[in-house]
């Protein structure tokens, strides 16, 4: 199930895009009162937009302006909105996004060729293991997608690791949509309860929330931790609320495919300037075929490098690679530049280690400083130092790390209310 746009050229994907993206102008220009008025606001004549090169011509939205004036994004009167999803409010207070039922018949196709992407087809048995409730789109685009494609879903829910084996061995799904820590909770729970994993009906793992991979492509240690033990395919995806579009691995393990119908991408520098080739920078999006809340240019924060060279599965869609980092999270620590995930990546590398958070302050000098919270099998100041040299050794820089509990990192990182573990807590702005 591959869309037919997706195996043209480069150049015909282009010339595809700019027609959208003509009638995405002409959408938003008539029917949202946010772009109605930024377009009066600054004189800007969307008839001379031609091309996606022209893109960099138009104003940024920022993450600031859905919150400021979310009710002002909406294209389309209150009763043809049928779902409300809203962001999970990672760097500041979530936004509420409305859908149509066209908005939803979207959100479906999307996760179908995304799901078909990594190898779902009709007739397997999936196991969606993330909330469908609280507001939250992308459970609800997992379980639309693999209903489109017609695949068999097993709706468990987040967590525990008994009730997740229970429906693995009673009703043998193929595939997992999951957070890929979780998978170490899984293989841990079935060493301790005898049940061989290796054995079982799943294949593979649509992953979510977290990275597998390193820049290059190569496998993190969190997924070397998973499929050194586990023999199962894992696949990375990408996406978010503001975009109601994912970017899938396929077979390859390359980079999330892009869908050229459903989204338009720069990767964009500090000044909002595309980035030159191959160059990290902030991805920036324009959404196709939303009815309720298109968006233009909107910022999403996240540091990428996108790669434009055919894949072998026979797509020639742009792939987003791994996300270095959120760039509100980007920490300048003893003349390094740091993000989370680097350091999320040095602290899996030890099974010692059960679970940890990372505090970010400003000193009295008004720099970063670092605190990293780890809770451990056995605690020894051996074992610390060991920690030290390793950052050093990998990052060039040793943060201040202390032994915390369970009992006290626990309901921090998995918090009830939040859709995925938070191990990142940004104090620079209130401290």
């Amino acid at each position: 199930m591959i869309p037919a746009i997706e195996k043209k050229s480069l150049e015909e994907i282009k010339i595809f895009q700019e027609q959208k993206l003509a009638e995405l102008l002409a959408y938003i220009s008539e029917n949202s009162p946010f772009y109605k008025r930024l377009f009066a606001g600054q004189n800007i004549d969307i008839s001379k937009v031609k091309t996606l090169e022209d893109l960099q011509f138009l104003p940024v939205t920022t993450k600031e302006d859905l919150q400021q004036y979310n009710d002002d994004f909406l294209c389309v009167p209150q009763h043809k909105i049928i779902d409300y999803a809203s962001t999970s409010g990672t760097l500041g207070d979530p936004v509420t996004f409305g859908l149509t039922d066209s908005d939803l018949d979207r959100l479906a196709y999307n996760e179908a060729i995304s799901f078909a992407c990594a190898g779902i087809a009709e007739g397997d048995v999936v196991q969606l293991m993330t909330t469908i409730d609280r507001k939250f789109m992308a459970g609800l685009a997992y379980f639309l997608g693999l209903r489109k494609l017609k695949v068999g879903v097993i709706r468990v829910g987040a967590g525990i690791p008994e009730m997740q084996w229970d429906s693995i061995l009673k009703y043998n799904p193929s595939y997992l949509i999951t957070v890929p820590s979780f998978l170490l909770k899984l293989i841990e729970y079935a060493e301790i309860h005898g049940i061989d994993y290796n054995n079982s009906s799943i294949k593979g793992a649509i992953c979510i929330g977290e990275s597998l991979r390193e820049q290059d492509f190569s496998m993190n240690i969190l997924s070397k931790k998973i499929t050194d033990k586990w023999n199962i395919k894992l696949f990375s995806t990408y996406a978010s609320t503001e975009m109601s579009t994912a970017f899938t691995e396929c077979e390859h393990g390359k980079g999330g495919h892009h869908h050229p119908e459903l989204i338009i991408v720069e990767v964009l520098d500090e000044n909002n300037m595309p980035v030159k080739n191959g160059e990290t920078g902030e991805l920036t999006f324009t959404t196709l075929g939303i009815e309720a809340m298109p968006l233009l240019r909107f910022k999403t924060g996240d540091i990428v490098q996108l790669h434009d060279e055919p894949c072998e599965c026979g797509r020639n869609t742009l792939r987003v690679g791994s996300v270095v980092g959120r760039k509100k999270q980007m920490i300048k620590y003893k003349g390094t530049t740091l993000y989370p995930p680097a350091m999320n990546d040095v602290l899996s590398s030890f099974d010692n280690i059960e679970n940890h958070l990372i505090e970010i302050s400003t000193n009295d000098l008004g720099t970063d400083e670092i605190l990293i919270k780890i809770a451990v099998k056995n605690q020894t100041p051996e074992f610390l130092q060991e920690i030290k040299d390793h950052f050093r050794a990998k990052l060039r820089v040793t943060p201040k790390i202390e032994f915390a509990s369970k009992e006290i990192l626990n309901p921090l990182v998995f918090n009830p209310m939040s859709r995925k573990p938070i191990r990142f807590f940004d104090y620079r702005n209130t401290i």
